[in-house]
């Protein structure tokens, strides 16, 4: 059977809101993160934003911007509207529209304007031979203000909002409810996860996003009765590591797609006032009502996978190549194998791809691997990884081998298949 169809995962860190516009509350020992009623007055007020977008397309954000300011004005709810507008944001693509790049551009008038006195008569007059000459490379007439608008139309103010993901209002606010969650893990030393008993499928989808995440976890208990899950924080490293933390935070709205399960989160933050060390305590669960915005499909971990199993289509071979991999117990933990690959005889090979992770990450990998009970394992590894660096030691690795550079080759995997 042909692998599944990748889903493509949101994981940009503008989705998620910077710390600033997170509005925590600290009660006691634990967080309250502010979730918004998805009430008249919220609802118009994420439409009137949603319309001010809708009506910026083909303006430059620097526009965009001014629309923005105007109508935040003196409202005392700045950093609610501010939070809605850096979401929507995340759903708009700005581009840089020229008829060639700007620094070619300003390097080229530049040049033309070396050997003469500064003036804007000069000056116009350089344009427009400038205009004339890119015209004729271009095969298509260029107008002399239009080079000047593009001169440092690279400037993110000046780049033109050429798409927008457009949102329902209702999907608005339930963005910015689970951002206001999602910021709460910035600051965890680690997170204790409960998934209960649920179909074997949700495991999978959970555990395939904490290895595409990176995420130091330590997993207890089977698919019949349920997981203990200990997921390392940001704050548990040796200092604060901000792209470890967004990454912790786009787990959440994965695990909303599993149908039971509770958290709890230890968290440490500074108080800004008197710049002493907290902690606190936060708890989730199933009924918590926060929305996913990721789709329920199943992800590639990356771009290297989705490579192979395109390769694979392509093959006339009997070996078929399926996704769905059962999971595979190890002491402490699971393996989440990438690949299966099935002969019609009856044999059964274990894929396994290893590419680019922290030397952390692949010390545990190749202690999963040596761990495991499988056989019919196969490990594809990437020459590019400084093995010797991890402590990583190849002798007596209980598997066979194959070696890439950027793309797994389908036919090299096929030829170790034998």
């Amino acid at each position: 059977m042909p692998a599944a169809t990748p889903t493509p995962v949101p994981t940009t860190p503008k989705a998620m809101l910077p710390g600033d516009l997170l509005l925590h509350s600290w009660r006691g020992g634990t967080v309250v993160p502010r979730r918004l009623p998805l009430d008249t007055y919220h609802r118009q007020l994420a439409g009137e934003l949603i319309s001010l977008f809708r009506s910026a397309h083909s303006s430059s954000q620097g526009s965009l911007d001014r629309l923005l300011a105007e109508a935040e004005g003196e409202s005392p709810d700045y950093r609610l509207r501010r939070g809605l507008v850096h979401l929507l944001k995340s759903l708009c693509t700005f581009e840089t529209v020229s008829p060639i790049e700007p620094p070619k551009l300003r390097s080229r008038l530049f040049a033309l304007a070396a050997g003469s006195i500064p003036s804007p008569a000069q000056t116009a007059r350089h344009l427009e031979q400038l205009a004339g000459a890119i015209g004729a490379e271009l095969d298509r007439p260029v107008a002399a203000p239009v080079l000047q608008q593009s001169l440092y139309a690279d400037l993110p103010q000046n780049q033109i909002l050429t798409a927008f993901e457009e949102p329902t209002p209702e999907a608005l606010l339930h963005r910015y409810n689970l951002a206001q969650v999602q910021g709460v893990f910035y600051r965890a030393t680690h997170i204790q996860l409960n998934v209960h008993r649920n179909d074997p499928g949700e495991y999978k989808y959970l555990f395939r996003f904490l290895k595409l995440f990176g995420l130091m976890t330590y997993i207890e208990g089977d698919p019949d009765c349920g997981f203990t899950l200990t997921i390392d924080g940001p704050t548990s490293l040796f200092q604060v590591h901000a792209q470890y933390g967004l990454a912790l935070a786009k787990l959440l709205p994965a695990l909303l797609h599993v149908s039971r399960w509770n958290l709890v989160a230890h968290l440490k933050s500074r108080d800004t006032y008197t710049r002493e060390i907290r902690t606190a305590s936060f708890h989730l669960d199933s009924g918590c009502g926060l929305v996913s915005h990721y789709p329920p499909g199943k992800p590639f971990d990356s771009m290297i996978e989705q490579s192979f199993a395109e390769q694979w289509r392509t093959l006339k071979t009997e070996w078929q190549l399926e996704r769905e991999v059962h999971l595979l117990p190890i002491p402490g933990s699971v393996m989440i194998p990438d690949f299966r690959l099935i002969h019609p005889d009856g044999r059964s090979v274990i894929l396994e791809i290893v590419g680019y992770w922290r030397p952390e990450y692949l010390k545990k990998k190749f202690s999963q691997v040596r761990r495991v009970d499988c056989p019919e394992l196969l490990l594809a590894i990437s020459e590019r990884l400084n093995l010797e660096k991890a402590g990583v030691k190849l002798e007596d690795l209980p598997a066979r081998v194959v070696w890439y550079k950027d793309k797994l080759s389908a036919r090299a995997v096929l030829k170790a298949l034998g």
